[in-house]
């Protein structure tokens, strides 16, 4: 198996926030339960940690937001998760603070953000597939909410899309808190490599490689 290092070569590695905005994860979430979560189990922190490492090393960081209009037009209906959605008292309407990058996570200028209006993925119907390969993208690193959803989401359409998905174990959460390591242990690590942050970073903030003629 490579190495963490050879997995993330800055030059061919992308890092995706999954629905990390406030109307998620912040103080007036939608989803108290979760934002409560990623908040005290230090993975919003992390997150915010792995996207600064990436703005100082030239890793490409993509934000991956969930949108909903005021009419609902274009959503999907087909789940009790989108009928629950439509009725909370936060909606993640475009334009509003719900669907800005929550802190501690700064959004650089070089980030490309993405948003969506339908589905449970941020990969699936959206432009970051097409992103990424413009990208020369090898390796995506998979952080955010929610372990229940989006997450695994995002770490199948990846890897059926013929990248490698790296997920740091202690950069996504999801409710209740014992769920998230559950995932990971039977089914993320089947199918994508785990870490932590602390060794994505190690990674990250290793010397390029000197390149001899």
């Amino acid at each position: 198996m490579p190495s963490y290092a050879e997995l993330l070569d800055p030059v061919t590695t992308v890092l995706l926030t999954v629905e990390c905005q406030q109307g998620v994860v912040g103080p007036g979430s939608a989803l108290p339960e979760l934002a409560e979560e990623a908040r005290e189990s230090g993975a919003l922190g992390n997150v915010a940690r792995l996207v600064a490492a990436a703005h100082e090393t030239g890793v490409q960081v993509i934000h991956a937001i969930a949108e909903r209009r005021p009419d609902g037009r274009g959503a999907n209906h087909n789940a009790r998760l989108f009928r629950a959605a439509a009725r909370l008292p936060v909606q993640q309407l475009p334009g509003t603070e719900a669907v800005r990058v929550a802190a501690p996570i700064e959004v650089a200028e070089e980030d490309l953000v993405v948003r969506r209006l339908h589905g449970l993925s941020p990969i699936q119907g959206t432009d970051v597939d097409a992103l990424l390969r413009n990208l020369g993208c090898r390796t995506l690193v998979i952080t955010g909410v929610s372990a229940n959803v989006a997450v695994p989401n995002a770490v199948f359409d990846a890897v059926n899309r013929g990248y490698t998905a790296v997920v740091p174990t202690d950069a996504i959460a999801g409710v209740p808190s014992d769920y998230t390591p559950a995932m990971i242990r039977n089914t993320l690590a089947l199918v994508a490599t785990v870490a932590t942050t602390d060794e994505v970073l190690g990674s990250f903030r290793r010397p390029p490689r000197v390149t001899r003629a």
